[in-house]
């Protein structure tokens, strides 16, 4: 009662309208306004039009524009022209996400995940990071100008004092009876006066730093666009697009909801995406790529819309083909074929950054990830966009191919390409290989390869730190402020320079054996001289600057210590147990064994806040029985009590026996 009660005053208030759009096709935006067949037509809506931000009119010359009109308009040619949707106030139920609120309607007609709110989150903190590594980089440029402008003027005063006091002899008369020395000649244009040749050079103007733009290509009901507009100091523009009339409809409402600071900044477009982009090269600072799937079709007009030294924001949610479920799919969109090791959703985040490398060299950009992080149901990077020819020659040496074996967990990176330096030449050459046998050196089985895949950091540890840093301290204002604390945590913590990485509990699989505790295998590979870190990606899982046979050699000492039964001569485990270790392992605790945060017990992997906390159904699809393993019963039945119990009494009837035996 008390939520009726909410929308009913916000309809008095008119920030919940009966919603109208003009019935001019998606393609023919340009025209919307010529199409007035009378000024009778014109008067009424061209005058709110005229009253209403900046936003809203280019909106309705868009022609995706959502206006409001009373319910009591009498102006029977304007509804012959438009189609009017009625707003029922038991449809919707308000959301309240950080500083935005929105309204949802009950049916599922736009997409809404309450999980995403992890990454709404971190999105923000990641946003705010970069306005003001922005402000810092402008200050740095500007100093730098100011510096070299200051140096050009000297010099020029220099040359002035030093031609006042030339010999007679060195002074040429001109024929209109103007002085001109001797050696002031342009190798392409006529001579120089005295004038021209010492004056100073004319300081142009500093270029303002305008507030950064955002782009939000799906934005669906824009909670994300809202929260970037209310949330973020000194954010610009945020345009938010969607394809779907519904949601257009839905985030213009929402816009209206969230008051004028929101009207000010967000505006909301019916266009393609992908068109829009690609209309647009160069425009936003920032552009947020968050599809339901594949980000595959939309990665190449994305790398051009964004800015020199701008951030493209990106999410990839069909895991199952980034992790090797059909890898046949995988290389068809990213040009990557994957490999299905314990390591396959940090190589699914490999696989889209190099993916996103791909289609910035095609335009002479490259990439520079900034944070890279799996989490939920998805994959999330952030990288800033740079345009330089000689630069993006480097992208073979950032890229790599894997060789998995199929026995045991041994994988080996192969580099695509090479650098020979001749004195103050650089050659660019390609990789030495193959950086394996035909066999497994440690248990001889056959290799799989995979790849080509992202081998360079996928952090930025400076960007990382300021991020968590500004997280902690702005703490109440991110709703899912632990999970995304405990995540950047973990990050901070991974070795930048080492991809992939191994699982504990697989090695002892593989030879049968009971597992040492991570404390005990972290310490020998300390004392053996290398580094070794956690990653954020497996709890389980564990990275490290150490040669396969290193690692080998410190199970098989474990294993001495801890004997096994014996496995058949053709078990990969009993190949590998059968060669004596180079290495003698010692086990005895390292004092970096614990990693800053477990040694101050900081939670770094927290279980999911509730039940069904996953991915959701695509907006429009109807709510059925077999959608209750995603999104729980209580969804379910909300929404039969909607549809007013659609569903035929069989299922309906089968879906509430376990309930009532429980």
């Amino acid at each position: 009662m008390h939520k009726t009660a909410h929308l009913i005053s916000l309809l008095e208030r008119k920030l919940l309208p009966t919603i109208t759009f003009p019935p001019s096709p998606l393609s023919n935006f340009s025209s919307f306004t010529q199409n007035s067949n009378s000024q009778h037509q014109k008067s009424k809506a061209q005058n709110e039009f005229e009253q209403n931000s900046e936003i809203e009119r280019e909106l309705s010359v868009m022609g995706g524009a959502i206006n409001g009109v009373e319910e009591n308009n009498n102006d029977t040619q304007m509804k012959k022209e438009e189609t009017t949707v009625p707003v029922d106030v038991n449809e919707f139920v308000i959301i309240k996400e950080g500083e935005a609120e929105i309204l949802m309607h009950t049916k599922n007609k736009v997409f809404y995940n309450k999980t995403q709110v992890n990454n709404r989150d971190l999105s923000i903190a990641v946003l705010r990071a970069f306005i003001s590594k922005r402000k810092e980089e402008h200050e740095a440029w500007l100093s730098r100008k100011n510096k070299t402008e200051k140096v050009l003027a000297e010099n020029s005063s220099e040359l002035a004092t030093e031609d006042e006091h030339l010999e007679p002899a060195n002074r040429i008369e001109e024929s209109n009876g103007e002085p001109k020395f001797a050696g002031d000649t342009c190798e392409d244009g006529p001579s120089r006066t005295l004038e021209e040749s010492v004056s100073t050079p004319e300081v142009k103007p500093q270029r303002e730093l305008k507030p950064p733009r955002v782009l939000e290509a799906l934005s669906a009901s824009g909670l994300r666009a809202l929260r970037y507009a209310r949330e973020v100091e000194g954010l610009g523009q945020v345009v938010a697009l969607d394809i779907d009339k519904v949601s257009v409809e839905a985030c213009q409402r929402n816009i209206k909801l969230n008051g004028s600071l929101a009207c000010a900044k967000v505006e909301s477009q019916l266009a393609d995406a992908r068109v829009y982009m690609l209309t647009h090269p160069k425009e936003f600072d920032a552009v947020d790529l968050d599809p339901y799937g594949s980000p595959a079709a939309f990665l190449d007009s994305a790398v051009q819309c964004v800015v020199d030294g701008g951030m493209l924001m990106c999410t990839a949610t069909d895991m199952a083909v980034l992790c090797g479920a059909n890898g046949e799919v995988c290389y068809s969109k990213y040009g990557s074929y994957p490999l299905r090791g314990k390591y396959c959703h940090e190589m699914a985040l490999r696989v889209l950054l190099a993916s996103i490398e791909s289609h910035a060299n095609r335009y002479k950009r490259y990439i520079v990830p900034v944070l890279s992080v799996q989490m939920d149901f998805y994959v999330r990077v952030f990288v800033r966009i740079y345009t330089s020819a000689s630069a993006m020659k480097n992208t073979p040496l950032k890229l790599s191919y894997v060789f998995q074996c199929i026995g045991c967990d041994s994988f080996h990176l192969q580099p695509l390409g090479r650098t020979l330096t001749k004195n103050s030449s650089t050659r660019y050459l390609p990789g030495f290989g193959p950086v394996v046998p035909q066999d497994c050196s440690d248990c001889g089985k056959k290799f799989c390869m995979g790849g080509p895949i992202w081998s360079a950091p996928i952090h930025d540890q400076e960007w990382v730190t300021s991020i968590l840093s500004n997280v902690k301290f702005l703490k109440d204002l991110y709703p899912a402020y632990d999970r995304i604390s405990a995540v950047l945590t973990t990050i901070s913590e991974e070795l930048p320079d080492v991809p992939l990485f191994l699982s504990l509990h697989n090695l002892c699989a593989t030879l049968k054996c009971t597992s040492p505790s991570a404390v005990i295998f972290r310490s020998a590979v300390l004392n053996a001289g290398y580094r070794i870190s956690g990653t954020h990606v497996n709890p389980l899982g564990l990275k490290s600057d150490a040669p396969m046979n290193v690692i080998w050699d410190i199970m098989r000492c474990w294993v001495k210590n801890h004997p096994v039964k014996a496995q058949p001569a053709d078990h990969a485990g009993s190949a590998i147990l059968s060669k004596e270790p180079e290495l003698q392992a010692n086990f005895t605790r390292a004092f970096a064994s614990l990693s800053k945060a477990q040694a101050k017990k900081v939670a770094r992997f927290l279980p999911n806040p509730e039940k069904h906390w996953g991915p959701k159904l695509r907006a429009g699809r109807t709510v059925t029985s077999k959608h209750v393993s995603l999104l729980g019963p209580i969804a379910l039945n909300g929404s039969m009590n909607h549809e007013g119990g659609n569903e035929p009494d069989a299922k309906r009837h089968k879906m509430e026996e376990p309930a009532s035996g429980s």
